[in-house]
């Protein structure tokens, strides 16, 4: 027993020796290329520094030795993966610990000669979401996102809870403002008349129905598959007392059907598929009126060739974010709706717009992070703390980004298209 013990004490110490050697050979070689204000401690409260500083920006801590294989290979992925699953701790401003997390994870991508495209596991995990979209798995993914809490979401969104990017006429609004400014930038967009059917696929917590039945007069339905918010939003219907005019529904876009004179789809074709998506813009057309104009307003890809984000940070997003979400680029996004039999319309740009938003939710986020914590486990709070800091540098630096577009039924004759984007801007918003 006492020689197993001894034998065991040794095997301890060499395991310390080879992984103190790997670390310090590492961190030398982070200080040569990239020389960041970071540094690392590890558990027995051994040090290494990343850069040449007075005092480090980001404090990095090892809580276990099982960290360190995620650590020496770092990924966005594998940082996040680290962190979230309190294997480390990281310490710091936010803006800083982001700024940190994607200079190691590009300056060591491009030592181990890495480039921006996906890996290999990231292209398996790609060709096996293809056959993951069916309406279970597109079910429990929602409900995976969009359930964790109404009251969670309630604490860092605005007061009408609309969850996705809103538009910043001016650059100065608040963000109940600009979020009601998205709504009726959206329902002028498609020239939403009094009477008319409304159709909103992802719906959320209604916010843009009740717009559209209260202020441009709309009959409307809601569709989400998101249980959360769809007793919230049916709430929230009965309240104003509009329920002879709004119509929320726990349904599967698929299973729409009727027509209609409009049609919204907000922060939805993210989770359709890149595979599926002339099926969903072709379904899109069989729901839209002979006249009717639709407008969907979703988060792309600027690499054509990639579905996700660089550096493992759209892994990160499907293991924890949004499970099975694919990210098209623009220009596949504008074929689909061709393929579907939609004419484009028009494309607005909204990155910057999206950096304010994101910058605005961490914001409140951070501001009520006590009451976070007690309504969510410590794991949910730690992946959406990483994940709205590090959405709002994406979007600043063009790794994502987000696009509006107005489209119709495809062969129709030029006569009823407005000569300009003018009436977009003539209402008030």
């Amino acid at each position: 027993l006492v020689r197993s013990r001894g034998l065991g004490d040794v095997y301890k110490r060499q395991c310390t020796m080879f992984w103190n050697k790997k670390l310090r050979r590492w961190a030398e070689a982070v200080r040569a290329r990239a020389d960041l204000p970071a540094r690392l401690v590890l558990w027995n409260g051994e040090q290494f520094d990343f850069g040449r500083f007075e005092q480090p920006r980001v404090t990095l801590t090892v809580r276990s030795a099982s960290a360190l294989p995620l650590l020496l290979d770092p990924s966005l992925d594998h940082l996040g993966q680290a962190y979230v699953k309190g294997q480390i701790d990281i310490d710091g401003r936010l803006p800083d610990i982001i700024d940190f997390g994607y200079a190691l994870a590009r300056r060591m991508s491009k030592t181990q000669g890495v480039g921006k495209g996906p890996g290999r596991l990231a292209l398996a995990a790609r060709a096996a979401r293809r056959f993951r979209h069916s309406r279970s798995t597109d079910r429990e993914s929602i409900q995976y996102h969009y359930d964790v809490s109404d009251d969670f979401y309630r604490l860092w969104l605005d007061e009408g809870m609309v969850y996705s990017c809103a538009y910043f006429e001016n650059g100065d609004e608040d963000l109940a403002t600009a979020q009601r400014k998205k709504l009726d930038h959206i329902l002028t967009k498609i020239r939403l008349q009094p009477g008319q059917r409304l159709l909103d696929i992802g719906c959320g917590w209604g916010a843009l129905v009740l717009r559209a039945a209260q202020h441009f007069g709309a009959h409307c339905v809601g569709v989400t598959l998101s249980r959360n918010q769809f007793e919230a939003a049916t709430e929230r219907v009965r309240a104003a007392g509009l329920a002879d005019r709004i119509e929320i529904r726990l349904q599967d876009y698929r299973d729409v059907q009727g027509r209609f004179d409009r049609i919204t789809s907000v922060g939805m074709f993210e989770h359709v598929g890149r595979r599926n998506l002339p099926m969903y813009f072709a379904h899109m057309r069989e729901l839209l009126a002979d006249d009717g104009l639709a407008l969907n307003h979703g988060i792309t890809s600027t690499d054509a060739d990639v579905d996700a984000t660089a550096l493992g940070g759209g892994a990160f997003i499907d293991r924890y974010v949004f499970p099975d979400g694919e990210l098209p680029h623009l220009s596949l996004a504008l074929e689909a709706m061709q393929r579907g039999g939609l004419e484009v319309l028009d494309v607005e740009g909204l990155r910057r717009h999206y950096v304010r938003t994101l910058q605005l939710w961490l914001e409140r986020f951070e501001a009520c992070v006590p009451e976070i914590r007690a309504l969510v486990e410590e794991e949910r709070f730690r992946i959406w703390r990483v994940y709205l800091a590090g959405c709002a540098y994406a979007f600043e630096h063009d790794d994502v980004s987000i696009f509006q577009v107005v489209c119709r039924r495809a062969g129709q004759g030029a006569a009823s298209l407005p000569w300009s984007r003018r009436y977009m801007y003539e209402r008030v918003l």
